[in-house]
């Protein structure tokens, strides 16, 4: 488990592509990765947005977590090639994103925003995805797509008439339109019922199992857990923590945690509780008990049989901690 610079890369030479980064040109390097992004940051000003982030995608799929305003949206930009990096570096298949069209020709992207045009039908608004990417049969591979997503009975509806699911979907068959190896979501699964969820993320993964890259942003673990085969935590602008979603899970696990307790008799637990030596403090104030554990599952295994012997009553136990920024804030400072 590293965080920035969490893949070494191999292959690399040296070459001439050139990128202004505020003021210097920056010689950039070739990179065999679909997807590279070398110690890039993006300020507005005096606001960082993303601070020295360092990755590589391969083929499959990966998770980008994080809560609301981490920076993901910001990070996608960067490898969409719809923002150039302050500095740093950005490569895709081994070129600058940013400034390069034919990044696009390789690349499907699905942005967060509704980007649709209402007075269109769902099929004219991925044919015209395709048709702008220069596929030869833009009907067909429109139709395609949208059989993809299963829109196929409201392919001839204006968008303006689709709930945001549907929208979303019209999305992400726009951005499969013209066959890309690439694919960049930006919550995808915004709107979408479990229904729609599980049939989405079903394609996703035979996208994947093609050879694709497949890079999605989520601020559900679960969402992210179920399907990516690699998570990127990103917080407050950071690249917090990467690997596999076990090991992310473990991470956050196997932090300290905090409960609140109330019980029959708060004074006659907590005297049992301190022995444990999964316990790190055990506070009891007007509105219960606090315990501080260093081990979640030691504890939450122990705390009955602890309360049974001592003929104690458990009347309510509720963490205290579980949010996911407070999650991702104890994998920045740790």
């Amino acid at each position: 488990m590293t965080a920035n610079g969490t893949k070494a890369t191999s292959g690399t030479n040296e070459t001439n592509w050139t990128n202004e980064a505020h003021g210097k040109r920056v010689a950039l390097t070739e990179s065999s990765a679909p997807v590279e992004v070398r110690h890039a940051s993006r300020w507005y000003g005096n606001v960082v947005a993303v601070n020295d982030v360092s990755f590589v995608l391969e083929p499959g799929i990966t998770g980008l977590l994080g809560p609301n305003g981490a920076g993901k949206s910001t990070v996608i930009h960067m490898i969409a090639g719809l923002l150039r990096p302050s500095a740093g570096e950005v490569l895709v298949e081994g070129g600058a994103a940013f400034g390069r069209p034919a990044t696009w020709a390789r690349m499907g992207i699905v942005p967060e925003r509704e980007a649709v045009y209402p007075f269109l039908t769902g099929l004219e608004f991925v044919t015209l995805s395709a048709r702008l990417h220069g596929v030869a049969d833009a009907r067909a591979a429109g139709r395609a797509a949208i059989e993809a997503v299963e829109l196929e009975d409201a392919q001839h509806r204006k968008l303006e008439t689709y709930s945001k699911g549907m929208r979303q979907r019209a999305k992400i068959a726009a951005a499969l339109a013209h066959d890309p190896r690439i694919l960049i979501l930006d919550e995808p699964f915004n709107g979408m019922d479990p229904k729609q969820r599980l049939r989405m993320a079903a394609l996703l993964r035979s996208l994947a199992t093609g050879g694709r890259v497949i890079l999605f942003s989520s601020h559900i673990l679960e969402e992210v857990d179920r399907l990516a085969s690699t998570v990127l935590v990103m917080v407050a602008g950071r690249l917090a923590a990467s690997g596999a979603p076990r090991e992310i899970r473990r991470l956050m696990t196997d932090r300290p945690h905090t409960f609140t307790l109330r019980t029959s008799d708060d004074r006659a637990l907590a005297a049992a509780l301190v022995g444990l030596p999964a316990i790190e403090s055990v506070q009891i104030g007007p509105h219960g008990m606090v315990v501080k554990t260093t081990d979640q599952g030691a504890f939450t295994r122990a705390l009955p049989l602890v309360a049974r012997d001592r003929g104690v009553s458990l009347r309510e136990l509720r963490p205290m901690d579980e949010s996911l920024e407070s999650v991702f804030d104890y994998l920045v400072r740790r």
